[in-house]
């Protein structure tokens, strides 16, 4: 698989897509499943981070420590964009939450001194016009409990994901071996869910039967299975096909919400769905691209 990286990186994509559908068919709180979505990836995760300490000897300490840091924005990054799956819907909030491409450059280049690229900056402005058509505040009939929290929340998302993205790049500069620094942010992810799950009273330690089932499917699709074949494939691949696969979660979620959730997004809604996919796609087709959302 990892010979072929078009097909790794349309798989992983696809395997993603299905992530808030299985976030909504769980019926748990935003703080459980991310909690749960953490917890059940470990095993698969440390046993193939303990093969890649054989192969390639230990990591870093430094990396290690990023890493778990990192854990924290991505627990941060689930429990937002659980909330807005929660409000506008599972195939908008992965719309909104993929802002993070046009966020990952406007923070590193404060934190890091990253300059983007000019189509990086010119994408801003249409991504975020996209959002605001997704917020319902143009137009009646917008789908979602209340669209325009779910877009604070999309917003959120983007960002404390930018952050993590950033955050575990700077403690993974190896590409062969992405389980080992996915381990650890997701160990840490687990705990600060956990911790924000406490503070604010809406974790549920022992859900249903039904909804663990939908929680360990969750954890070994998306949280192993997709990020492993993005985080592989995409280094690998030219800036257009990166942008062309990064494209094809978003587009995917829309339509898997609405023919397995019965979502129906308004036509306002669904035009600001394109805009932000085609900003988004604007500002990926550079020669370094962070991975999927969530």
């Amino acid at each position: 698989m990892w010979e072929r990286p078009v097909l790794a990186g349309a798989l992983g994509a696809f395997v993603i897509a299905f992530s808030a559908i299985l976030v909504k068919l769980a019926e748990v709180s935003p703080s459980t499943a991310a909690f749960f979505r953490c917890l059940y990836a470990l095993p698969v995760l440390g046993a193939l981070a303990v093969v890649e300490r054989r192969r390639y000897g230990p990591r870093a300490s430094r990396d290690r420590r990023l890493a778990l840091f990192a854990g924290l924005f991505f627990a941060a990054d689930l429990t937002f964009w659980h909330h807005s799956i929660e409000a506008v819907g599972a195939g908008l909030a992965t719309v909104l939450a993929n802002v993070q491409v046009v966020l990952v450059a406007l923070i590193a280049w404060a934190w890091l001194g990253e300059r983007p690229e000019s189509r990086s900056l010119a994408a801003i402005p249409i991504v975020f016009l996209g959002v605001v058509l997704i917020s319902g505040a143009i137009g009646a009939g917008a789908y979602g409990d209340d669209p325009l929290l779910g877009v604070v929340y999309g917003v959120l998302t983007g960002i404390t994901y930018a952050l993590f993205l950033l955050v575990l790049r700077q403690g993974n500069s190896d590409i062969r071996r992405p389980a080992g620094p996915l381990f650890d942010a997701t160990a840490s992810g687990a705990v600060f869910s956990a911790i924000g799950g406490i503070a604010v009273g809406d974790i549920e330690w022992v859900p249903d039967l039904e909804a663990q089932a939908w929680l360990v499917l969750l954890a070994l699709s998306s949280q192993v299975l997709g990020w492993l074949l993005i985080s592989v494939s995409l280094p690998r691949l030219p800036a257009l096909l990166t942008s062309i696969l990064l494209m094809l979660q978003p587009v995917s979620a829309v339509f898997l919400a609405a023919l397995l959730l019965s979502e129906s997004p308004s036509a306002v809604q669904l035009l600001g769905v394109v805009v932000v996919i085609a900003g988004v796609a604007v500002a990926s087709s550079r020669p370094r691209s962070p991975a999927a959302a969530t």
